[in-house]
């Protein structure tokens, strides 16, 4: 979007269109005096401009999940942006004296008319005010009038009522400089006479059009069409509730034709659906949530499946955050050029751990590398979620620093690697719940020692208790819901990555990013499962007197 107003900007240009201004510097006294003597028009050439400038204002609806209307949320946040653009003199002035452009009649390019009532009024109102203050002057000053009171009570009189006016005026322009658009709408919202009164939304209604007319002056006093663009993220965190109030919210805002909104809402589908059926909003659409959302969104846009380029590049982004690891290397390289200054006492108190840590970052390096490497087979089961990704970077330096420090060193680790530490990482992360499981068989009834002795593989223990596992899909519904593609599960354990049980063993306790409280679901769910099983065979078994 900023590619396309840069060239259309410079399309225009070439085109030999006067230059776009700004109220900002001196173009700021020119917009204060157009608004206050001037009156806007929408000609045909302002309707052919194809300049545009986007303004972009993002709302974090987790922002607001505590507040009681999220929805007033969002309409203060884009009053406070539009008024931090432009700034909160000229919006002032518009409260007071600006008006809504209107259309120019025939094929006029005037896009400024003089207000010819506003200069009336206010030459009429100084020329009262001059003869009022002329009055008490010779009331006051000249000689044998002195003594005359009639005279300076009515020029005392003329002048105050001319004066107050004017004085009116600019404390009104004063009071909307100091109370924002936002700070009314919030004095609005803790009132609790606005609560539940259809008044309430009319005064909101009243600022968000005083916004769209003051937004349609400023697109002829610049010289370009402005769009505000609100990014709306964050919404699957909150409550059912806030979720139909901010869709509320933005039927309000674009119940205007000509109102400069584009939403930009940046959701999960599969999440707010049933968000929007629990609420009342659903009357009249058969509970449908899909429904609502292709009536309520104009342009639908499905994020296609990422590719190789793009994980990598979403894996190198959240590495990039990792400023510890950065730090501690260069802390390290002036702790090198800075060895002989050392006593011995501080060089042999602290040689293991500088010794540790420094091989945990060569681990967590290395296991990075692979994670970038798009030669790498364990790219390939990145996930596309960008946060997934980062969780996935933030745990694998958690997990190899537990891994080292449990193990005693990287010596001691003879089967593990920085690449396997890291692949088992991403295998907790996409697929918890049929890795909760095959861990859980392993648990029960002591089949990880004979399994991690005979060498057997973790896709052969779930092979093996497959069935199981498909048997209790309704209890786990949620938690199968976690994992990604079964057949990538499939193509991870069987081929590429072929953990056994003795690996399993040793990651397992340094594994952080999975839920154990899924493993513990699953045991209880197994083991109710065999006591079922076992049932009729003890209803069976009758019981035989002693002395027989």
């Amino acid at each position: 979007m900023r590619e396309e107003m840069a060239q259309r900007e410079a399309a225009e240009l070439r085109r030999g269109q006067r230059k776009p201004r700004s109220p900002h510097g001196w173009g700021l006294l020119e917009a204060l005096w157009l608004l206050a003597f001037y009156e806007p028009v929408v000609t045909e050439g302002h309707l052919r401009r194809k300049n545009l400038e986007f303004i972009f204002i993002r709302f974090s609806a987790w922002e607001f999940a505590g507040c009681d209307k999220l929805w007033a949320g969002l309409v203060t946040t884009l009053c406070h942006h539009v008024r931090q653009h432009f700034g909160a003199l000229p919006l002032s002035v518009f409260h007071v004296l600006g008006s809504r452009p209107r259309f120019a009649s025939g094929f006029s390019q005037r896009e400024w008319i003089l207000k010819k009532g506003t200069c009336l009024r206010l030459w009429g109102l100084l020329l009262v005010l001059a003869v009022g203050i002329a009055i008490l002057l010779v009331a006051l000053l000249v000689p044998g009038i002195k003594d005359h009171h009639a005279l300076k009570v009515v020029g005392s009189a003329v002048a105050s009522l001319s004066g107050s006016s004017l004085v009116l005026g600019a404390l009104s322009i004063l009071k909307n400089f100091l109370v924002s658009e936002k700070k009314k709408i919030e004095r609005l919202t803790n009132s609790d006479r606005f609560a539940g009164q259809l008044g309430f939304m009319s005064k909101i209604r009243e600022e968000v059009e005083v916004l769209v007319d003051y937004l349609a002056f400023m697109e002829v006093f610049e010289r370009r069409r402005l769009r505000v663009v609100m990014e709306i993220t964050s919404l699957d965190l909150c409550y059912p509730e806030k979720v139909a109030g901010v869709f509320n919210a933005m039927a309000t805002l674009l119940s205007d034709a000509n109102a400069p909104f584009i939403f930009l809402l940046a959701v999960d589908p599969s999440v707010i659906v049933p968000c929007l059926e629990q609420t009342g909003c659903m009357k009249g659409l058969a509970d449908n949530g899909y429904l609502y959302l292709n009536r309520a969104v104009t342009l639908p846009f499905s994020i296609p499946e990422m590719g190789a380029r793009s994980r990598l590049r979403s894996v190198a982004a959240a590495i990039q955050t990792r400023e510890d690891l950065m730090y501690r290397i260069i802390a390290d390289n002036v702790a090198k050029t800075r060895g002989g200054c050392c006593g011995r006492g501080a060089v042999a108190a602290a040689p293991s751990w500088k010794e540790a840590d420094s091989e945990a970052v060569a681990w967590i390096h290395e296991a990075f590398r692979c994670l970038h490497d798009a030669s790498d087979v364990l790219s390939r089961y990145l996930p596309e979620n960008g946060a997934n990704v980062r969780r996935i970077v933030n745990t694998i330096p958690i997990t190899l620093r537990l891994l080292l420090h449990r193990a005693g060193g990287a010596v001691a680790l003879e089967e593990l690697s920085p690449r396997a530490a890291a692949a088992w990482v991403v295998l907790a992360d996409r697929w918890p719940c049929r890795l909760s499981w095959t861990l859980q068989c392993l648990e029960d009834g002591g089949q990880g020692r004979a399994a991690e002795a005979s060498g057997k593989s973790l896709w052969s223990v779930f092979l093996e208790h497959a069935g199981e596992l498909s048997t209790l899909r309704q209890p786990l519904g949620k938690v199968l819901s976690l994992d990604g593609d079964p057949e990538l599960f499939q193509a991870f354990l069987a081929r590429d990555f072929p953990f056994g049980a003795g690996e399993a063993r040793q990651l397992l306790g340094v594994t952080v990013n999975l839920d154990h409280s899924i493993r513990q679901q699953m045991g209880l769910l197994r083991a109710m499962a065999r006591l079922g099983r076992a049932a009729p065979v003890s209803r069976g078994v009758q019981c035989v007197p002693h002395g027989a």
